[in-house]
């Protein structure tokens, strides 16, 4: 045999032979297992709090409700005094407020709601001044947080979910949730849906726990349908969570300015539209004093009307000189009511318009995401559906660390799945994949530096079982 024989036949015919190529999800299988497996054991602390603070805040309305009955509700009256002196009552109650927006009961038998911004209260905070609208009485005030008028009690869970309360460096905790939970959702409904072929498991077989097995594969069963029932839930959470993150928000709102998809506003500046000045003294119903004559509050509420604006309302008034009146539909619930209209405070005439059916799609979506993700568009049976999945998040986890606790060993960490079976998978579907991984991880900031964080811990365990074997 000739020295080029035997090179060929080192090539052809080598001491370890080269493993042959295996089918892509065969090859990836084992990557993605060890992943979910990390993120099961590591990130699903966070996942639990966020589940179950979120179960909390899924009952807060109705919590709210109880809680605030006396203010939130007032007798049902035939008759109702004007607006603009439901206001005045509640400037009498808070002198020392400035009215920033009105929002007049929207049925019988609830309060008209006059918020102010009062010295020395918190960022996003207003006092909110309750008025029977049948007979001017004030009802009582409390703080209202942020555009949603969330009351102490609902706020305070709000925060909870959000921060715990531990101010801006809480937030880390659920956007490390968030985007996280997506990937885990994604991983674990590919493993569970490969097993039915693997199996030959019936469709049944897959959303039904098998109530013959048991150990081990009792557990699985049961957390891989509870999963494939709450996927697509957990999915939802998980992107219109990220909109909220500090650091993944942050790049989703400038992705969405520079293609065109942020919310729409309406202008206030009067500009040419302004109407005839003058200097009016005290302006009933919380308007500007000493500024442009203002035809008040209900007059603008009666052009609204006719303008087919309907309650729920929120009514504005010019913050400065040279503004206008803005009235906002603020109906949630699906159908959505979010049309505005800006009127003259001077002439009452109607000087901006912006509809809700002009927003862009991905506004609309936005907006509906958000308002799902916080159990307000489909009332409460949304809410019911929120606190539905967040118990299954839940059962899972306490299923997945159940599994985790029967397979590790005596002392440590446990046994992660094989590595190196991507070794297996063809290059065209390892580069598309990795650079995948790059671009999320600069999207989602906490998600990269986690992820970078288990392949570390990933090949230091590797590194102590050669040192071990």
């Amino acid at each position: 045999m000739t020295s080029t024989d035997a090179g060929v036949q080192r090539a052809v015919d080598p001491a370890r032979p080269p493993r042959p190529r295996r089918a892509t999800w065969t090859a990836l299988r084992p990557l993605v297992l060890r992943l979910h497996f990390y993120a099961g054991i590591l990130i699903a602390p966070f996942l639990l709090v966020a589940a179950a603070t979120g179960l909390l805040y899924a009952a807060s309305f109705q919590i709210e409700n109880v809680v605030y009955r006396h203010e939130l509700t007032a007798p049902v009256s035939r008759t109702s005094v004007p607006l603009s002196e439901q206001v005045t009552a509640a400037r009498q109650a808070l002198p020392e407020g400035k009215v920033t927006a009105v929002r007049p009961a929207a049925e019988p038998g609830l309060t008209t709601r006059v918020l102010m911004d009062v010295p020395n209260l918190p960022e996003s905070t207003q006092m909110a001044v309750f008025v029977d609208p049948g007979t001017g009485q004030v009802r009582g005030t409390l703080e209202s947080y942020g555009g949603s008028g969330a009351l102490p009690v609902r706020a305070w869970i709000s925060d909870l979910h959000r921060h715990l309360h531990l101010g801006e460096p809480g937030r880390i905790y659920s956007e490390l949730a968030a985007s996280w939970l997506w990937v885990v959702a994604l991983g674990g409904l590919a493993l569970w849906l490969s097993r039915r072929r693997r199996d030959g498991r019936r469709l049944r077989g897959l959303f039904a726990p098998d109530r013959a097995a048991t150990g081990l594969r009792r557990t699985l069963s049961w957390h891989g349908s509870v999963g494939l029932w709450a996927a697509l839930g957990v999915l939802f959470l998980s992107a219109t969570g990220l909109t909220w993150s500090k650091y993944a928000g942050e790049n989703i709102g400038e992705l969405r300015t520079r293609f065109g998809w942020a919310t729409p506003s309406i202008s206030t500046d009067l500009g040419e539209h302004a109407g005839h000045t003058g200097h009016a003294g005290h302006v009933a119903g919380g308007g500007r004093a000493g500024a442009t004559t203002d035809v008040g509050i209900d007059k603008i509420t009666q052009a609204a009307a006719s303008w087919r604006l309907s309650g729920p309302l929120e009514i504005v008034p010019p913050a400065e000189p040279g503004a206008a009146y803005v009235v906002k539909e603020i109906r949630k619930t699906a159908p959505t009511r979010l049309d505005q209209l800006a009127f003259d405070p001077a002439s009452g005439q109607i000087v901006g318009e912006l509809r809700f059916a002009d927003y862009p799609l991905a506004a609309k979506l936005t907006e509906w995401g958000i308002d799902a993700h916080m159990g307000l568009l489909f009332g409460p049976a949304n809410q019911i559906v929120l606190a539905a999945i967040a118990a299954g998040l839940i059962t899972l986890i306490v299923l997945g660390y159940r599994m985790w606790w029967r397979r590790r060993p005596t002392r440590g960490f446990g046994r992660p799945y094989p590595r190196g079976g991507w070794r297996d998978a063809h290059w065209g579907v390892l580069a598309p994949l990795a650079l995948f991984a790059l671009v999320v991880g600069y999207f989602l900031p906490l998600m990269g530096i986690s992820l970078a964080a288990f392949l570390v811990i990933d090949i230091l365990l590797g590194l102590r079982s050669r040192v071990a074997g």
